[in-house]
């Protein structure tokens, strides 16, 4: 047993972390604003043709400590579906536009997410948020799932690069697993480790939906 497991040392340890992270996630945050703003305003004006319909999507998501907040993306499919599809259910890629695709296979839908990022609800890395819906009943069935709760959801994550989208409830264990081990594992370093892998799916569309 580690005598310094809940002394001075790894407080301090924990606090070095945390505050680690929290600056680069706003520094992250701010630096891509500028991006954030001209896309949208390039979105804005294909919408009409290649898009129709409003030009952010918002969603209730399920975040630290259970609370709901809503997450922001640049919406993808059409607006005609429900709000939230059943937890089960799979995507609806029919709904998915042409504008949307692109946006899908670049990762850019998500940079919205920043605008979380900015408010405090969301973190550059951490546990993929699932509709609050959908989190509510993945705590009841999937284990180590609640333990996800404890940090910050993320833009992305160990999840999103290891075992790519979840769309099922076994990949959703994959994806709780995941979750766990980070959660559990958490450093400098592996945050590093999952940026760079963060790249290389962008470049290679893997895990794409």
């Amino acid at each position: 047993m580690n005598m310094w497991a809940d002394g001075p040392s790894f407080k301090y340890h924990r606090f070095s972390f945390a505050l680690t992270k929290r600056l680069m996630d706003l520094s992250f945050a701010l630096l891509c604003l500028p991006i954030m703003l001209v896309l949208a305003f390039g979105i804005f004006v294909a919408n009409p043709i290649w898009n129709p319909g409003k030009l952010f999507f918002r969603q209730r998501r399920m975040g630290r400590h259970g609370k709901p907040f809503t997450m922001w993306k640049f919406r993808t499919m059409l607006d005609n579906g429900a709000a939230v599809r059943d937890a089960n259910a799979p995507l609806d890629a029919d709904r998915i536009t042409s504008l949307g695709r692109l946006l899908r296979r670049s990762k850019l839908d998500e940079l919205p997410n920043i605008l979380n990022i900015l408010t405090g609800d969301m973190s550059l890395i951490g546990p993929r948020p699932d509709a609050f819906e959908h989190a509510t009943e993945y705590a009841l069935s999937v284990p180590r799932y609640r333990k996800r709760f404890t940090v910050r959801p993320g833009i992305t994550g160990l999840a999103q690069v290891r075992g790519g989208y979840a769309d099922n409830l076994r990949s959703v264990r994959r994806k709780a697993r995941y979750d766990s081990f980070y959660i559990r594992n958490r450093s400098i370093l592996l945050e590093l480790s999952i940026i760079f892998a963060t790249i290389g799916v962008v470049l290679s569309g893997f895990g794409q939906r």
